[in-house]
């Protein structure tokens, strides 16, 4: 077992941003933003990572972390 951690609130408060902001940025829908923000999202596209980390100039690995079986 694993699980990858989504990091986009914290990404989103080192930038001084906020979810309406990102979501005019990104284009992506304000509830699409929420549910990655409080980790209520099960899946994630190509195209809205590929959106999040052109608005937050960050990388993949920066948005998510990877935690190992042994650290849950």
């Amino acid at each position: 077992m694993f699980m990858l951690k989504n990091n986009l609130s914290t990404l989103i408060g080192n930038r001084r941003t906020n979810m309406t902001e990102l979501s005019r940025i990104t284009g992506l829908s304000k509830s699409t933003i929420f549910n990655l923000y409080h980790n209520k999202a099960t899946q994630i596209n190509f195209k809205t990572i590929n959106l999040l980390c052109i608005a937050l100039n960050c990388n993949t690995q920066e948005l998510f972390e990877f935690i190992p079986e042994d650290n849950l």
